[in-house]
């Protein structure tokens, strides 16, 4: 994702128009540390949530994967954040998710925390799909369909 934006308009689903996702948090008391900034770790929760979002949005159901004959779920490999700026108690921040592709069993995300247009933290995300036992998988056929329409250029 290039640079920090303002919340665009938005379809029934989060999307906006490029195919990010949108939800907005806000920090309570618990995420912050005692200087009443957010935690640095807390970023990885709100950029969860944001991913988690994305994919029930976009038709990808967690709960139906774990159903599955054959279960599948998604765990984290990699996961690189760049803080800018910080965030403070009642802050409302956007978690911006664009879905950048697959590698293999690789599933590629960008996120980003925004307050209004300020940046205050970037991700890079890397999830593998993997077997209910652990084992990396391929993302499923129909996993990659739903997302395809979703892609952001790198």
């Amino acid at each position: 994702m290039q640079g920090a934006m303002s919340r665009p308009d938005l379809d029934p689903k989060n999307f906006d128009a490029q195919g990010r996702h949108w939800i907005r948090v806000r920090v309570y008391y618990e995420d912050t540390d005692f200087t009443g900034m957010v935690y640095h770790a807390n970023y990885l929760r709100f950029f969860e949530r944001g991913r988690s979002d994305f994919m029930r949005d976009a038709g990808v159901s967690h709960t139906v994967l774990l159903e599955r004959e054959d279960p599948a779920a998604f765990t984290l490999i990699r996961a690189e954040v760049d803080y800018k700026s910080a965030a403070r108690i009642d802050d409302e921040l956007d978690i911006v998710t664009a879905y950048r592709g697959t590698k293999g069993a690789k599933i590629l995300f960008s996120q980003q925390c925004l307050r209004g247009e300020e940046l205050i933290a970037a991700g890079e995300i890397t999830a593998v799909q993997i077997h209910a036992d652990g084992r990396p998988r391929r993302p499923l056929p129909e996993i990659v369909e739903r997302l395809a329409n979703k892609l952001q250029a790198i």
